[in-house]
């Protein structure tokens, strides 16, 4: 990992893995020296990477409990903690102080935006899933961590659906947040999994993806470009109710016709914020219908 990410993210210096396993015994079994003689875990196991996560939150963010499904998709918590470092910068830029809400779209059973963004910010949140399941398990992380006055849960009943159906008119967030599906089929999810295991010089028998992921956390029809042009078109059907609207986006060329279609919708301002993790690029698109 480098210096690439965020200035005030936690883990930019890389992982002290004796302060990690002395808070989280369990990582131990998963920790060894790699042929530079560096402490390290095997990224291409799930059951390592997880426990890895695990202690870095009960390290620097104070969560005390965080278990969910070993199926469910297991966050990398430093590229997670520079998106909230990143719009935390957004927000101060364009002077919004007031008790920050946040509205975090498809949260998931880890439940892991709402209660970083919490525990670096004090910010609230409301979090929403298709997955009623994995929305049991966030509650689960939530009540075992005392943030029930922080954080609630929203259920959308309509997978088609990523804003309607969840605000009511009463809402009012400072900005939005969003993890999308990458993938358009399973076939697409397992091709970029064997992908990746390659880049790590694993050939495994049954594929394990690294990171997990239930079908609803990683695909939908029409992919990741289908999911943004619908969130776009749905978030100006709520340009009140929320000043900034913000999203991940993977495919850097996916930005320019994200561009075309906020214009057509009369966006007043698009920013792109470019994110650099280890040796992967992300970015996030922002937008508001607010002057």
């Amino acid at each position: 990992m480098t210096s690439q990410l965020h200035h005030k993210n936690r883990h930019k210096f890389g992982y002290d893995f004796d302060v990690l396993c002395s808070v989280f015994p369990s990582l131990k079994p998963f920790v060894f020296f790699n042929k530079h003689k560096t402490l390290t875990i095997d990224f291409a196991n799930p059951k390592a990477v997880k426990a890895l996560n695990t202690s870095l939150l009960l390290a620097y963010y104070n969560v005390k409990f965080w278990e969910f499904p070993d199926e469910n998709l297991c966050p990398p918590i430093p590229g997670r903690v520079d998106y909230i470092h990143n719009i935390n910068d957004l927000l101060v830029e364009t002077k919004i102080y007031e008790k920050i809400k946040v509205l975090d779209i498809g949260t998931g059973a880890s439940c892991i935006y709402p209660i970083l963004g919490n525990a670096e910010y004090q910010w609230d949140f409301v979090g929403t899933d298709i997955d009623k399941t994995s929305l049991k398990h966030a509650q689960h992380i939530i009540d075992k961590n005392d943030l029930f006055n922080s954080i609630s849960l929203r259920f959308q009943e309509n997978s088609q659906h990523i804003l309607k159906g969840i605000l009511t008119s009463a809402d009012r967030f400072s900005i939005t947040m969003c993890n999308p599906p990458f993938y358009k089929s399973e076939q697409e999810a397992i091709a970029a999994t064997t992908r990746k295991l390659k880049g790590l010089n694993k050939s495994q028998v049954k594929l394990i993806r690294n990171f997990s992921g239930k079908h609803n956390e990683l695909w939908y029809k029409g992919g990741e470009k289908a999911f943004l042009h619908n969130y776009i078109y749905e978030s100006s059907l709520y340009k009140d109710q929320c000043i900034w609207f913000t999203s991940l986006v993977s495919k850097k060329e996916l930005i320019r016709s994200l561009k075309v279609s906020l214009k057509k919708l009369n966006a007043k301002t698009v920013k792109v914020i470019n994110m650099g993790q280890g040796n992967k690029l992300s970015r996030i698109i922002a937008w508001t219908f607010q002057e």
